[in-house]
């Protein structure tokens, strides 16, 4: 079978044929009590969801709401961890809360392998991106992420106040996918569109996330016919030649693969380098010791991805069990928000304080468990890198309007807006 015979008939009658799951009514009402009607999507949890956090670890643990058909949020480490870890009860095949389940028999792959993917499917399966997320194969890209990011800083010449996360932040990442998946680099913009759709519309119509998610699959299915027209050597040729237990991979794998790496691989980042500027604009003294003392930058930064951990991850119940004092049943899903695990007290000294210089921070903001994240390589580069740059060029900013500053409310946290005086 050719190439554009897969990722043709075969992949439309996958995509035609691929099953939608149950779906519940959106529930947008404010939040009446954190324990028992939370709404990670709720514009006070998007704000400053670290207090509210605070509260239920030591009042209500593991949190619950009937929002979304039933979700659970464990905020304590131990208990973090522990689902992490356990793949026998808690099923990977959807990471996202929304409105919709996928049915069980997308298990063990899921949509988006293999951060979707459940045992043993998942090993091999993230056996295939290993490569291209290895230090040596990051370090290769260290020159032109550096580069770029001069560029992003060059065109805000002359300019008082900019807005580091629409006009630096989210920049970096989109170039670096974009560069790696051999997509053509102005497209970027687009990529936003798709971030938000599948992250941010949790609580809009079945109808309409469908919609955004076709876009975006309509969008990588004319990338793959590029690369068959235009051979090329990148990581979307990389995966649609990749094979799995002796065959080539199906093409809708092939789909959710490139699906994860656009979406993962730039909301995360960008998010982790917004929350740090936001940070160091204002707090003077942490920005005045880093641009005197550069060489501490690496400690700081594991700092910051512990106290801003962008990422909540979800899991569903496998079958219905007692855990941990608390019935949960089969589907119900699980939030496992590595925030809050990162600012539990009982794992962190000072755990609400961003210390610089904490020497001892095995924090778990890239996940923990078999699903860890496998470009963390990638992103603690980018990550430095923007920090260099921007400290190196920028040494003196301040938040322009506090107010101004604006917070995703999805499972990936970070700002969507953030002005900063520079002039």
């Amino acid at each position: 079978m050719t190439a554009t015979d897969r990722f043709g008939e075969e992949l439309a009658q996958a995509r035609k044929n691929r099953p939608i799951g149950t779906a519940t009514a959106p529930v947008t009402d404010p939040v009446t009590d954190w324990a028992t009607d939370f709404s990670h999507v709720d514009p006070q949890w998007a704000a400053d969801p670290y207090p509210i956090q605070d509260d239920l670890r030591e009042r209500c643990p593991i949190a619950h709401t009937e929002r979304f058909g039933g979700v659970w949020l464990p905020t304590r480490y131990e208990d973090i961890a522990s689902i992490a870890y356990d793949t026998d009860r808690f099923s990977s095949r959807a990471i996202i809360v929304s409105n919709v389940r996928p049915p069980k028999e997308l298990a063990p792959v899921g949509a988006v392998p293999p951060i979707s993917s459940d045992p043993p499917f998942h090993h091999d399966a993230r056996k295939l991106l290993l490569p291209a997320f290895t230090r040596s194969a990051v370090a290769k890209r260290e020159a032109a992420t550096r580069a770029y990011c001069h560029e992003l800083i060059d065109e805000m010449r002359g300019k008082e106040v900019v807005d580091a996360a629409a006009d630096y932040a989210q920049h970096i990442p989109m170039r670096v996918i974009a560069d790696m998946l051999g997509f053509p680099p102005e497209d970027g913009p687009k990529f936003a569109k798709f971030v938000e759709a599948a992250l941010e519309s949790i609580n809009r119509p079945q109808e309409e996330r469908v919609e955004g998610f076709e876009r975006l699959t309509d969008y990588l299915v004319a990338q793959i016919h590029d690369h068959i027209e235009h051979p090329r050597d990148d990581l979307t040729t990389y995966l649609m030649n990749a094979e799995l237990h002796g065959r080539k991979l199906d093409p809708i794998h092939v789909v959710g693969m490139m699906t994860l790496l656009l979406i993962a691989g730039i909301d995360t980042t960008w998010s982790a380098i917004g929350a740090s500027l936001w940070h160091l604009a204002k707090t003077p003294a942490d920005r005045e010791r880093l641009v005197a003392e550069p060489e501490l930058l690496p400690t700081a930064m594991e700092e910051f991805l512990r106290a801003y951990a962008p990422v909540t991850m979800a899991r569903l119940v496998k079958e219905d069990m007692t855990w941990r004092g608390v019935e949960m049943k089969a589907d119900d899903w699980v939030l496992l928000s590595f925030p809050a695990a990162n600012r539990d007290p009982r794992q962190f000294e000072r755990a609400g304080e961003v210390v610089i210089d904490r020497e001892v921070n095995r924090h778990v903001a890239f996940g923990l468990g078999i699903h860890r994240c496998v470009g963390s390589h990638l992103a603690r580069m980018e990550l430095r890198v923007a920090l260099e740059v921007w400290l190196e060029r920028i040494p003196v900013f301040e938040l322009a309007d506090p107010a101004a500053v604006t917070w995703a409310a999805s499972q990936v946290r970070g700002p969507r807006t953030l002005p900063v005086r520079i002039g």
